[in-house]
């Protein structure tokens, strides 16, 4: 038995040593646990049935030809990949899988899929060769190894990934040649707290444009000649940090093109040319969002660009010889994601979600002018339970004041809240997403439309300091030290929240997942006063342990968000801030959630907060999912966890 296991056995019998009292039943063949959760009322199930049986779909590539596509959705308790054949389409279901399917790329010149699964949530991601005329698949990584971000050379004879397998803790960059067994060749080796992984073959397949991670401010860009080994560093740098993200070649070999914030602005498009001794050039200067999301045509003379303007996304096309822009008009506000241009060059497939659609693959008719589009249409309509969603409450953004000063002027914090049209005053359930380098945006949520329409509660999801998509300070406002500042703009929200005579101060609950859990258990130590309960979902208890006990290949890059254990006074200093040392100070219930397989905040972060508040006799309720990780992905348990969390809102919070 694995020493991590030993200690978790351990942990897990000490903790039922302190909680004789606790009454525990499971589910779903014993793969989920239920301590001091009541059970589940027949009656509730058939209420929330139709907003847990929403589905979504997600492009995941074209077929070789352009005209089909591969897509993901879930019919079973997993997603698994389907083929479309055209707009409105059956979707063919192609895999079926045990585990959730991760990253997929179907191979150049080629039919084959590339895909990275793990088991049980475990994220040591294995990749395999999927051929979807034969439902055939195999494995082509060593099998104990983190093996991710899959790219395949223009011919389909090589695949660049980065993986762990040289000692199991750094992220290197590898080749292999998948019909070749044994081929593995290690390219980079990356020092610890940093990663590499492969953007982009050159399109003659001698250079491979290659990403280094050191920090959400810190990312670098470098071309590999593959023939000689030589690296070249091309963008970003030690002496002046800045975010750069790198896209593709352009289709001459001639230059890059690279999302960077490196000019102290917003993140824009640029292209870069290889030629050292020239510039940049800077493609989206006139607009002042952030670049999220850019794709470029197989022959190179279109690009397409989404940006992030307060939440929401705008399309861009681009006339790749020009530089010539225009903006896409014809698009229903919402979240875009996942631009691929079809191998014919005549199609723009895209991810996107609104609040009253779920995420559905729609696919845009390009015109004769590279910046010009004609038409689009929606391949993928995915069920919504029978639900009618143009009763969905739509999000609207506000701004609230917080505690310091931004300038000469008073710091604002960005949320979103979702408000019920009827009934008030309102209970409030404050949402705080995780990363914490992310961002709330205001896609499709059928959990907020249940807790809207089953509580009567309004949702506000703030973007507190540390989030992404505003400036550079904000991103770092909660770095190091200041940490509890993010908690301090929690309370910024409450004091808003008293304010507003449609919404109920005396019935506050908080909700968040990851790095919100740990926002959930801080808020829930510095203001149990006024909130009435609090959801966490693999939330950081102690920020020493999560940082000793995450697995090896994140830590260092966690040091760089929190800070480093090992430093006496930083240690000292997150040991104060975390919650487990202020469990005294929490009192109001709490649901904690967590998967036992959690590679990243591994299960004893939730343990150690369940047994000290059980042994100071404060009501906790506590599930644990065998065969999940960093979150729940199997429908039967996530179906599960929400129906307790409105059961447990309803008790503490009340309607």
């Amino acid at each position: 038995m694995k020493l991590k296991s030993i200690l978790f056995s351990l942990l897990l019998f000490s903790f039922s040593d302190v909680s004789g009292d606790v009454q525990e039943w499971t589910a779903n063949d014993g793969q989920l646990i239920l301590q001091d959760v009541p059970q589940i009322p027949e009656s509730l199930v058939h209420r929330l049935s139709q907003y847990q049986n929403v589905r979504s779909a997600g492009f995941i590539d074209w077929t070789s030809d352009g005209k089909n596509m591969y897509i993901r959705t879930r019919f079973g308790d997993i997603r698994q990949i389907h083929k479309v054949h055209a707009a409105g389409g059956a979707r063919q279901q192609l895999t079926w899988f045990r585990e959730p399917i991760g990253r997929v790329s179907r191979r150049s010149k080629g039919h084959e899929l590339a895909i990275t699964m793990d088991e049980g949530g475990g994220e040591l991601d294995q990749i395999y060769l999927f051929d979807p005329k034969t439902a055939t698949r195999k494995r082509i990584t060593n099998g104990n190894s983190r093996n991710r971000m899959a790219r395949w050379s223009n011919n389909g004879k090589r695949l660049a990934f980065q993986s762990t397998r040289r000692n199991g803790r750094n992220n290197d960059l590898w080749i292999m040649d998948p019909d070749q067994p044994g081929s593995e060749e290690l390219l980079l080796e990356a020092p610890d707290g940093t990663w590499y992984g492969p953007t982009d073959f050159s399109r003659k397949g001698s250079l491979l444009l290659v990403q280094q991670f050191l920090g959400v401010n810190d990312s670098r860009i470098y071309v590999l000649n593959l023939k000689d080994r030589s690296l070249r560093l091309l963008a970003g740098s030690p002496d002046n940090p800045s975010a750069n993200r790198a896209i593709a070649f352009d289709r001459r070999d001639k230059g890059f093109y690279l999302i960077s914030n490196v000019r102290g602005r917003a993140a824009e498009l640029l292209w870069q040319p290889l030629d050292p001794g020239l510039p940049p050039v800077v493609l989206t200067s006139g607009i002042s969002w952030d670049v999220t999301a850019f794709a470029l045509s197989d022959d190179g003379r279109r690009g397409a660009f989404v940006t992030n303007e307060d939440g929401a996304s705008r399309l861009y096309l681009l006339n790749t010889r020009n530089g010539r822009y225009a903006l896409v008009e014809k698009v229903p506000l919402g979240i875009i994601s996942n631009l691929n241009f079809s191998p014919n060059n005549r199609h723009l497939a895209m991810d996107l979600s609104t609040a009253q659609t779920p995420n559905d693959v729609y696919v845009m008719n390009l015109g004769t002018k590279p910046e010009r589009a004609r038409s689009m249409v929606r391949w993928t309509f995915s069920e919504v339970g029978g639900l009618d969603t143009r009763s969905f409450v739509e999000p609207k953004l506000f701004h609230y004041p917080t505690f310091d000063l931004a300038g000469e002027l008073q710091r604002e914090v960005p949320a979103f809240v979702y408000l019920p049209d009827s009934g008030k005053p309102h209970p409030v359930i404050i949402y705080v997403h995780g990363g914490p380098e992310s961002q709330y945006r205001p896609s499709f949520s059928s959990t907020f439309q249940m807790w809207v329409a089953e509580l009567g509660a309004a949702v506000i999801a703030p973007n507190i300091r540390g989030s992404t998509g505003y400036d550079n300070e904000y991103l770092t406002l909660d770095d190091g030290y200041r940490r509890e500042d993010a908690v301090k703009d929690i309370g910024a929200l409450l004091d808003w929240i008293a304010q507003q005579p449609e919404l109920d101060e005396t019935r506050v609950a908080i909700y968040g997942a990851s790095y919100g859990g740990y926002i959930v258990l801080a808020s829930a130590a510095r203001y149990s006063d006024r909130l009435k309960a609090g959801v966490d979902v693999v939330g950081i208890s102690n920020f020493v342990t999560f940082l000793e006990n995450t697995e090896d290949y994140r830590r260092n890059l966690r040091r760089h968000e929190y800070g480093d254990e090992r430093q006496p006074e930083m240690r000292s200093f997150l040991e104060r801030i975390s919650p487990i040392n202020n469990v005294n100070a929490i009192d109001i219930p709490l649901l904690v959630v967590q998967g036992r397989n959690d590679p990243r905040v591994p299960a004893n972060q939730s343990l150690q907060i369940v047994r000290a508040l059980r042994s100071r006799g404060r009501p906790v309720w506590y599930i644990e999912a065998l065969n999940e990780g960093h979150g729940y992905e199997r429908k039967e348990n996530v179906d599960l966890y929400e129906q307790a969390a409105i059961l447990f809102l309803q008790q503490y919070l009340g309607r």
